[in-house]
């Protein structure tokens, strides 16, 4: 079950985190240049969006999940497991961004899925 747990924290964690980042940063604006000045604007911008601070909590609980499912799970088990965060994450680009997920994308995301399947049930 504590398997389970964690590893559900670290999937919507980290996805939950990376839409919150893609959405602030939408709102931010294009990076035109990395010169230092426009940078440091950039992230002054981006450090006053309150989805930013929730993408790093969502990324920090995601973290500290993998942490602790790394202390009782193998790695051989972790690592493939976490690659649902493919299809949480292109499902939330859909839904919650708007994105448009082609029909390729869907194929591979499916095909990675069954992967992480198999290692579930192995």
């Amino acid at each position: 079950m504590k398997t389970a747990v964690c590893l559900t924290l670290v999937v919507l964690g980290g996805t939950g985190g990376d839409l919150c980042f893609s959405h602030a940063m939408k709102q931010v604006g294009e990076v035109a240049s990395f010169r230092w000045t426009n940078l440091s604007r950039m992230f002054g911008r981006a450090a006053r969006m309150p989805l930013m601070w929730i993408g790093i909590a969502l990324h920090a609980v995601a973290f500290l999940s993998l942490v602790a499912l790394l202390t009782w799970a193998d790695v051989s088990f972790v690592v493939p497991a976490t690659a649902l965060s493919y299809a949480v994450g292109a499902a939330g680009a859909a839904v919650i961004l708007g994105e448009r997920v082609t029909t390729k994308r869907w194929a591979g995301i499916m095909l990675i899925s069954s992967g992480v399947l198999l290692v579930l049930l192995g």
